[in-house]
Parts: structure tokens; sequence; C-alpha cells
């Protein structure tokens, strides 16, 4: 199974350097957990450069994965690996759903380098 960082989606709509890599894991549909927190990240990011279409056809493509919501389990894990990994709270709910469902997590974002079930590609300057 994979989980995919809102910072790998992003790179993966836009085509940048990264995008061929982070695609490996996302047009793996069956494969594909998607934390209901990237789809919340994405679409506000999305929303904000490009408009509210763009935001919509996205996000629809994100939610051909399995959306995770976040119940109270989650929450509380998230925030133990907040704390255990000094994540943020977007960060620690991604990091838990892809550790609940034993799945790879797939990020450019330096907050998750070195942690456990991660493939971690560092962003490249285009």
């Amino acid at each position: 199974m994979n989980v995919v960082d809102s910072s790998a989606w992003l790179s993966y709509f836009a085509g940048d350097d990264n995008a061929t890599v982070f695609s490996e894991a996302i047009e793996k549909l069956p494969e594909l957990l998607v934390p209901s927190i990237t789809i919340t990240e994405v679409f506000k990011n999305v929303l904000r450069q490009r408009g509210e279409e763009a935001a919509l056809i996205v996000t629809a493509h994100m939610k051909q994965g399995k959306v995770i919501p976040l119940d109270s389990d989650l929450a509380m894990d998230a925030a133990k690996y907040g704390v255990l990994h000094k994540l943020p709270l977007a960060d620690s709910i991604i990091f838990a759903t892809a550790q609940k469902h034993a799945a790879v997590l797939w990020t450019q974002d330096n907050d998750f380098e070195g942690l456990e079930n991660v493939r971690y590609i560092s962003k490249k300057s285009t």
C-alpha cells in the first residue's frame, strides 16, 4: 500500500522534476490510500494558485484512491507520532495513516526524512 504526502501530490500535478517518481505510487490506484487531510491541503493550495475548477479536478483524481478519514483512533495515533517525531499536525496525520495501514509514505517533505517506511525524494530545484 502507498500513501502520498501533499507535497508529492503537488509535485505530480505540477509535472515537476519529481513527478515521475511519485507517479509510481499515485497511478497504482488499487494500492493508493489518501488521507483526507491531503485532500484539504492540495485543494487549498490549488484553489489559491489556479482556482476552484482546477482544485476540483485534482482532488477528483485523488479520490480515485481509497480516502482514509480522520477518526478518533487515528487522531490519537497522529498526536503520538507528532510528539515523538516533532511533526506538524497534518504531517502527523499523514504519517499515522501510513503506519496504521503498513503503507509506504511517498514525500518530498523533509519533515519525514529518515522515518520508518518513508520514501523521501529530495525536492529538486527547477
